[in-house]
């Protein structure tokens, strides 16, 4: 059973949003940071044979979808994480494609 707590507390628009941009700031920077590392390692070795094509691409797939519902709502920190981390996921895409 869920309780009705009414409508929920009227916040400015500024204030809203940078709860969001804040949170969404460090979460983007969390997770594209994350992922740097290895991609650079895959990008420099040019290594691709432990790494699998589904799984890449899938993931480009989703980072690509984010990227999209970024520009949708227009925040920022999502947008360029994941405009960084799609242009990563799509060069070891293509070294993949390349090398094997």
């Amino acid at each position: 059973m869920t309780r009705n707590l009414g409508p929920r507390p009227k916040v400015s628009r500024g204030e809203d949003m940078s709860i969001e941009i804040l949170v969404s700031a460090a979460a983007a920077t969390l997770t594209t940071a994350a992922f740097v590392p290895q991609a650079l390692h895959i990008i420099r070795h040019k290594e691709t044979r432990a790494i699998s094509l589904f799984m890449y691409v899938s993931f480009a797939v989703g980072v690509a979808l984010w990227l999209s519902f970024g520009c949708l709502i227009g925040n920022w920190p999502i947008i360029i994480s994941n405009a960084i981390t799609l242009a990563l996921a799509l060069a070891i895409i293509a070294m993949k494609l390349k090398y094997g």
